[in-house]
């Protein structure tokens, strides 16, 4: 029998050195679905939602390097998959969408399922994508479609048609209109040219208080950052996306920037005469120097993303490892340390006042408690991911990040339901560590709750069982409640925020996997090495206090003018919160010495 379009198709993706895609089944892609049963070398992974193909692949990509691939049917299946990609595309990672299309000669008809799908893609995979017509053609448009992904770190989309799927392949022929490709890519070595550097030196040496931003474009220079920060006797905030780039028990490290940040983060930003940013597009400007205090230097792989979020003196575009390299002769150390000895004052102050907060009694369960106490016992490679909602907050303060770990999420959609689907992908690429999941209870509804079954289904297969779901489950779409309170000035509208309770716990149970619930503080260690040494994956439900606010790291007068605006409407939490945000508040001042009742 020779080989079918989808046989080379899945050949070549062998060849690219892909070995798993994640997808979902449907008429529109049977074809390729055959060749995928008859490859020995390839993993399918079935996930309940198509969406959740494309949140895998973008954390298989973001965990590993490598691209990601996910599949879809034609129609419904291919629309599916349109919120992970862009999660992917807009946090700047290579992933492939294959999506079935109807049969060639039905397009155009207004047949069922079919959708432009071309079109519907072109944006999100702007830079290719291409609807195959020929046998022949398979062989270019894949591999333009996996260079094209690594090469520019974004999203490409291959749409098949279904008969042509089932038609033998053909190489191209020798001739005038056919394009003949071939497999591989190798990174360039990306450095600015050497008078850029050295503009780049003056501005850095002549500060006396230099700020660095680090973000995911910094994760593989953790030496180079080091080198650079202890030269210019700097401090370091860091970008969600850049939350493993540095240790947080490094004592100059500030932590998160912006409104989930910390307070010694906009300390930093806002008494800084100089601010380095190295592979990261951190969006909100009011978190950054005021205009005109800061002379700045950025360091980005792509040009694009220079000096649009603050104004940059100089903009240096190459990797962000090789950049810092060739920068560190040109640097001065700064004999004067009072700048980096205050910063890290600050920060151990800071850890202080977390802990405080920490401790604060909440009615049932604080949630800061239940990071806080789990941050000394995460396992040394541990791989964190985190979903969209209140819960990032403490995912992003009181989790505590050691060298080894890694850690992701959706950082510029910063999209609700990655969490689960993120988890899966990192254990399917590393199925010998552990990894944990931090969940919110809406995300959890919004998908989690599906996608524990697909864990349920491949369990087995890992060396190490352990993924942990993390679910915070405070009856409330918490973020949105304290944004509508501190943004707008509503009080909370219940119609739109309450959840229904899940017994999330007895859930797992009664899919054979383990289940925790905990609602008392003294519970929380034990519960945690509990689950830190279960033989299957565990869903560690964390019965939370809504009314524990994610207090932003400075409140302006604008924020607490709308927060006493949702209070006044006559919020029907107004009591439970106003006593919560009192205790940490008070812990800002007087970390430990507050009342605890």
């Amino acid at each position: 029998m020779s080989a079918t379009v989808s046989d080379y198709l899945v050949y070549r993706l062998i060849q690219w050195g892909v070995r798993r895609v994640y997808g979902y089944p449907g008429d529109g892609i049977n074809g390729v679905m055959g060749a995928l049963r008859r490859s020995s070398e390839m993993q399918f992974v079935q996930v309940r939602h198509e969406e959740m193909a494309a949140f895998a692949a973008c954390a298989h990509a973001k965990f590993t390097g490598e691209v990601g691939v996910c599949m879809a049917t034609s129609g419904p299946g291919a629309v599916h998959l349109l919120n992970g990609l862009y999660d992917a595309k807009l946090d700047h990672q290579p992933v492939v969408a294959i999506v079935g299309q109807q049969a060639r000669t039905a397009l155009g008809g207004h047949y069922q399922q079919e959708v432009d799908l071309t079109s519907l893609f072109k944006d999100v995979a702007s830079e290719y994508v291409t609807m195959v017509t020929a046998p022949s053609a398979i062989r270019h448009a894949l591999d333009r479609a996996v260079r094209i992904a690594r090469c520019e770190r974004t999203v490409t989309c291959l749409v098949l048609p279904n008969d042509l799927q089932e038609l033998p392949y053909e190489p191209p022929a020798r001739k005038h209109g056919t394009v003949h490709s071939s497999v591989g890519y190798a990174s360039p070595r990306v450095i600015p040219q050497d008078a850029d550097l050295r503009r780049a030196a003056e501005v850095l040496n002549a500060g006396k208080k230099v700020a660095m931003l680090v973000g995911a474009g910094a994760m593989n220079a953790e030496v180079e950052v080091l080198e650079v920060a202890d030269r210019l006797g700097a401090g370091v905030a860091k970008a969600l996306l850049g939350k493993t780039v540095l240790p947080d028990a490094l004592p100059f490290v500030t932590g998160s920037i912006g409104l989930l940040g910390t307070k010694p983060s906009w300390d930093l930003m806002q008494d800084c005469d100089t601010l380095l940013m190295v592979g990261t597009s951190f969006p909100y400007s009011e978190f950054l120097p005021p205009e005109g205090q800061a002379r700045g230097v950025q360091v980005d792989l792509d040009g694009r993303m220079l000096s649009i979020r603050y104004p940059m003196e100089v903009g240096l575009v190459g990797d962000a490892k090789e950049t810092l390299r060739a920068l560190l002769p040109l640097l001065k150390r700064k004999e004067d340390r009072s700048w980096r000895e205050g910063v890290e004052k600050g920060v151990a102050r800071w850890w202080k006042v977390l802990e405080a907060r920490a401790m604060n009694d909440a009615n049932p369960l604080n949630p800061q408690r239940v990071f806080w106490e789990l941050s000394p016992k995460l396992p040394a490679d541990v791989i964190l991911t985190a979903d969209s909602g209140s819960s990032t907050n403490w995912f992003a303060r009181d989790l505590k990040v050691r060298q080894g770990m890694m850690a992701s999420l959706s950082g510029n959609l910063a999209t609700m339901g990655c969490g689960v689907p993120y988890a899966l992908g990192a254990k399917f690429a590393f199925p010998h560590r552990p990894v944990l999941a931090v969940v919110g209870d809406g995300a959890m509804q919004m998908n989690g709750n599906a996608e524990l079954i697909t864990v349920a289904k491949y369990w087995k297969e890992w060396k190490d069982p352990r993924l942990i779901v993390l679910v915070l489950n405070n009856r409330d779409l918490g973020q949105v409640t304290w944004e509508q309170r501190a943004m707008a000035g509503d009080p909370k509208y219940a119609a739109s925020q309450e959840l229904p309770d899940f017994p999330y716990a007895k859930y797992a149970e009664s899919l054979g996997l383990k289940g925790i619930r905990v609602d008392r503080p003294d519970r929380l260690a034990a519960a945690w090495d509990e689950a830190l040494a279960a033989d299957r994956p565990v869903v560690f439900e964390a019965y939370v206090d809504p009314d524990v606010p994610p207090l932003p790291p400075h409140i302006t007068v604008e924020q607490a003018k709308m927060f006493a605006s949702a209070v006044v409407k006559g919020d029907p939490d107004a009591g439970g919160f106003l006593k919560q945000s009192m205790k940490d508040m008070v812990e800002n001042l007087l970390p430990h010495k507050g009342n605890k009742s």
